[in-house]
């Protein structure tokens, strides 16, 4: 497996060294792997020698083949530049800081490297890219029409920049059609590992994670991202998630639009624009954003919390906050309480 780490000037160097570190990682699992099945079939174990090809070689690649300036202003050396390639399995994009003007993603050699992406993928070459780095794909034309993510704190730029795309906001971890994104700027473990089980299954991703002392299934982002971010953003999403908190059960769209003096249609759109929602996606959002807080809150039951966000039963509620977070309004209870602080967690007991 050849797989190309692409990096510009501006990259976060834990996610470009990291992918490769997790990659070599991977390759050793897999080896080991690949020993026992022989020992099982009663083969004689044949452990690779230390010069022998790894079964994932990894590249960190320059547009020029030149080294780069990291976001610290650091040189970072690279492998090779696009000319100098193998056939490649997949093609890696670390994240970016932003410029000094706040631009995400927005330089000249990024241009340089579209048509080279869309290539790649034509010719059925896997491309992931983790926080920043999903613009890079965007500014190739590589999410249009695609379902995508990317951190929640840079979501409103993804969609303003890139309105063609189907933007996900919050989502863990999203592939469409061999196009993947993941949002945050550690979420390259996420992509390393989805990667390796792309490419060389599921059991050495696990066994790669386990070596690695890292979780392989990673939560979605909606779970971190501070109570009413989007909205802060316009006036109109603030009052649409103040009518929504102040709702009961069956609170529709209709009704926000009413409570916004608006028609459904100016609604939907607004919502669309502003958020990359519709206006029972919006709606829903706020609710669990608004059970979010209550679970984490001493004494709260699920079926009061549940009754509190609008919800009829306790069931539906369940099934729209596992929707959102992918774990059970419990399971998440017990996950926020028992989040501490990194002192906390080092203090020795009395």
């Amino acid at each position: 497996m050849n797989i190309a780490i692409l990096a510009f000037d501006g990259c976060l160097t834990s996610s470009v060294l990291g992918l490769a570190d997790l990659l070599w990682m991977a390759s050793l699992s897999a080896e080991r792997q690949r020993a026992r099945a022989r020992t099982r079939h009663s083969q004689p174990p044949q452990p690779p020698l230390p010069q022998a090809q790894p079964l994932i070689r990894s590249f960190v690649v320059s547009i020029d083949g030149k080294p780069l300036l990291d976001g610290r202003g650091r040189s970072l050396p690279v492998d090779a530049g696009l000319q100098d390639l193998p056939a490649l399995d997949a093609v890696l994009l670390p994240g970016l800081v932003a410029d000094s003007g706040g631009n995400t993603a927005h330089h000249s050699s990024i241009d340089l490297a579209g048509p080279w992406l869309r290539k790649q993928h034509a010719h059925g070459v896997m491309l992931g890219a983790s926080c920043a780095g999903v613009f890079v794909l965007g500014q190739a034309g590589l999410l249009n029409d695609r379902r995508c993510t990317t951190t929640w704190w840079l979501h409103e730029e993804l969609v303003q920049r890139f309105p063609k795309s189907r933007a996900q906001w919050a989502s863990g971890l999203v592939d469409d059609d061999r196009v993947v994104s993941v949002g945050g700027p550690m979420s390259w473990v996420d992509l390393g590992l989805y990667t390796i089980g792309q490419l060389l299954g599921p059991e050495v991703a696990t066994e790669t994670a386990n070596f690695a002392v890292i979780d392989n299934t990673p939560l979605t982002q909606a779970v971190y991202a501070p109570k009413r971010f989007i909205e802060q953003a316009t006036p109109f999403l603030l009052d649409a998630e103040q009518a929504v908190r102040a709702s009961g059960a069956g609170f529709t769209a209709v009704k926000l639009a009413r409570s916004l003096a608006v028609s459904e249609r100016t609604l939907h759109r607004k919502l669309k624009t502003s958020a990359g929602e519709s206006p029972k996606l919006f709606i829903s959002r706020i609710r669990f954003e608004s059970a979010k807080t209550l679970l984490a809150s001493p004494g709260s039951s699920i079926k009061r919390v549940a009754l509190h966000c609008g919800y009829e039963d306790e069931g539906s509620f369940r099934r729209a906050f596992n929707r959102f977070s992918g774990m059970t309004p419990a399971a998440y209870r017990d996950w926020a309480n028992k989040r501490k602080s990194p002192l906390e967690i080092a203090k020795p007991p009395i």
